[in-house]
């Protein structure tokens, strides 16, 4: 089971900056997701695919689509949680 977590931010996006670290703790902690970090200026297509309307916006997919979606800056324990219901 591949569990990823999906990114979206902006450069110009200040709760992104307070999203940074979090997510960096978390990408050491757990190895066996995959972190992406997406550039909605960049990749406006993925963020379309996604429907991402605001930001920092965290998608956790799995094999068998999203698991749980994360709009606004998001506790670690929120995000290992829903690791563990993807299956990490």
């Amino acid at each position: 089971m591949t569990v990823t977590l999906k990114d979206f931010y902006a450069d110009w996006c200040g709760p992104c900056k307070t999203q940074d670290p979090i997510l960096d703790e978390l990408e050491e902690e757990y190895e066996n997701v995959e972190f992406e970090k997406v550039n909605v200026d960049e990749e406006q297509d993925v963020a379309n695919e996604y429907q991402v309307r605001s930001l920092p916006t965290l998608i956790i997919e799995n094999d068998d689509g999203i698991v749980e979606r994360f709009v606004g800056v998001t506790q670690a324990e929120d995000i290992e949680a829903a690791f563990q219901q993807a299956g990490a």
